[in-house]
């Protein structure tokens, strides 16, 4: 049976994304995720990419999904740590790298969630959040390239890389797909809070270098 949306996660929802645009202006976007071009051109890029409320509306949509909570919460964290796949993004390492290669990987790294999230919709086809998690995540590395130097050499997912993918994710058995699609949700929060505070991290570096090169009036 299709997975239908919650009524209550969606009422949160609404609340959290509402709470968020009144911190930081975004374009106006359905939860259902369909968006037209104007409202891809409107998209505001804040100063510090780390303060962009798009972050937060794509974990607290992930999370606030009780279809997905209710089906496994008696399974404990070493339990679902059985069900995640080797090829996992990893996000950028605390030193020793650049905000550009940063930015570089935080960007692969989304580009393989919204792959893996296709895994997602196919095992809870009809859930109404994902597209809206697939959408925040396009619009995260749209703003991600615009702040970078040299957008074109971000390397995306190639079809090979697909390819290993799609193998960790078939499995014969129901139980184990859907578990799986569950642990990416979970996983991808995981990468969000730590891509996030890596970026947070680099450009408070580079605020405080600005201060010092800055010469005083």
């Amino acid at each position: 049976m299709p997975c239908k949306l919650n009524a209550v996660s969606a009422v949160m929802l609404a609340a959290a994304v509402a709470l968020c645009l009144r911190a930081s202006p975004v374009p106006e976007v359905s939860l259902a995720g369909d968006t037209s071009g104007e409202e891809e051109q409107s998209t505001v890029t804040p100063e510090r990419l780390s303060t962009a409320p798009y972050w937060d509306l794509i974990r607290k949509a992930a999370k606030l999904d009780k279809e997905f909570e209710d089906e496994f919460q008696s399974m404990s964290n070493d339990s679902l740590e059985q069900y995640k796949i080797p090829s996992l993004p990893r996000p950028c390492p605390s030193s020793n790298f650049s905000k550009e290669a940063c930015l570089q990987r935080l960007i692969h790294g989304l580009s393989t969630y919204a792959f893996l999230l296709k895994h997602v919709e196919k095992e809870y086809p009809g859930n109404s959040i994902l597209p809206t998690v697939d959408y925040y995540i396009s619009v995260l590395i749209k703003l991600m390239k615009k702040k970078m130097r040299n957008p074109e050499s971000v390397v995306m997912l190639t079809s090979i890389q697909e390819e290993q993918l799609q193998r960790e994710l078939d499995n014969p058995s129901e139980f184990h797909r859907k578990v799986t699609a569950y642990s990416l949700l979970r996983e991808l929060g995981f990468f969000l809070v730590d891509a996030k505070r890596a970026l947070a991290k680099r450009e408070r570096s580079r605020g405080r270098l600005g201060r010092k090169t800055t010469p005083s009036a």
